[in-house]
């Protein structure tokens, strides 16, 4: 750091994430400051050591927070800082059932193979831009099985010479026995970085049921020809949508399109030449206070008229199927799908638009 209003050039060097300390030198000049260290929130408390020149800073803050020197500086000053890490677990916040593993700061991931990787690099056809190959079913993946999941994070045992890369000794679904190591450090491979993590009780009763919602999640895609996520910017944009006056908003983080009193927004989708389609749309169920009226159109022609007000009375998704006239879909390899809304009403909030097999 050049410091020119005061003549001061102040040098770090470290290791770091390798290493677990820091050097800073004042390499030029002279003056009274404060140096405000950081005091990471990923050190334990008491474990934080800074010296200036040889000789120990009274620390009084904790982790989070910044150990302030003000002495009166000069070239040849060196301040040695020390950040001991240690092994953690950090809980996704939507699903807490999922865990990451920690290293101080660093995230931690596994290689998990190398098979079909062909479409990793992004080229001008459509869609062309999004990673392709085959998707493995995700109630086959790494499982971590221990009755206190913190307990986990003990059971990383370092890999002499290898700097920040583990082995996972705790009992493990569907194991893979790679080592861990930092994410950055993971390229052109398949990975784990969230982890399932379940007590011995709950796991094989969790397990059935994702795989019953897996193999549902898949018979889906297998028939899905085409699909939009409405409310976010990169599907709408595949599918060129249109619209004169619509709006976007999310539910539980899931995004949705809607429009009112007579205004509409709809995308062009691919058929694949196949005339035995229907439409599949997402909803979400609560909204009595709602009046949900829409028309939906496939090339302006008109295919159902929609009330769904007052249907659902329920805080969950819905689906509803709508079957498509093969005379409208005959000949053509893309149709374009829209949803206008009754005068006076609105849509009611779409979540998902599928062509269906």
């Amino acid at each position: 750091m050049n410091w020119k209003e005061r003549g001061i050039v102040i040098r770090q060097d470290t290791q770091f994430p390798y290493g677990e300390t820091s050097r800073i030198t004042i390499t030029q000049g002279k003056g009274e400051f404060t140096l405000q260290v950081r005091y990471p929130g990923w050190v334990k408390p008491g474990q934080f050591a800074i010296k200036v020149n040889g000789q120990t800073v009274s620390i009084v803050t904790g982790p989070s927070s910044y150990v302030s020197i003000d002495r009166k500086w000069k070239k040849g000053d060196v301040v040695d800082i020390t950040f001991p890490m240690y092994n953690s677990v950090k809980y996704l916040p939507n699903e807490p059932q999922y865990i990451a593993l920690m290293h101080g700061p660093i995230l931690l991931g596994m290689k998990t193979g190398t098979e079909d990787l062909a479409h990793l690099i992004a080229d001008d056809s459509r869609f062309g831009q999004y990673a392709g190959g085959k998707k493995l079913p995700i109630d086959q993946a790494p499982m971590l099985i221990n009755d206190n999941i913190e307990d986990i994070a003990n059971q990383l045992q370092p890999v002499a010479g290898k700097p920040l890369h583990f082995t996972l000794t705790t009992k493990m679904e569907n194991a893979i026995r790679n080592e861990l190591m930092p994410f950055f450090e993971i390229h052109d491979a398949r990975y784990m970085m969230y982890w399932l993590a379940l007590s011995e009780q709950s796991y094989k009763s969790y397990l059935d049921n994702l795989a019953r919602q897996e193999q549902e999640r898949q018979a889906l895609e297998a028939r899905t020809v085409d699909k939009v996520q409405p409310g976010e910017q990169q599907p709408e944009t595949d599918h060129k949508m249109e619209t004169d006056r619509s709006q976007v908003g999310n539910t539980n983080d899931v995004f949705f399109r809607d429009a009112r009193d007579g205004h509409y927004f709809s995308y062009l989708m691919q058929t694949g030449g196949q005339t035995e389609l229907s439409l599949r749309l997402k909803y979400w169920g609560v909204g009595d206070w709602k009046t949900h009226e829409f028309d939906i159109m496939v090339d302006d022609v008109l295919v159902k008229e929609v009330n769904n007000t007052g249907k659902y009375r329920v805080s969950e998704f819905k689906y509803e199927t709508y079957p498509i006239p093969a005379d409208l879909l005959k000949g053509k390899q893309q149709v374009r799908v829209k949803f206008v809304a009754k005068p006076g009403k609105q849509i009611g909030e779409i979540y998902e638009v599928r062509l269906v097999k």
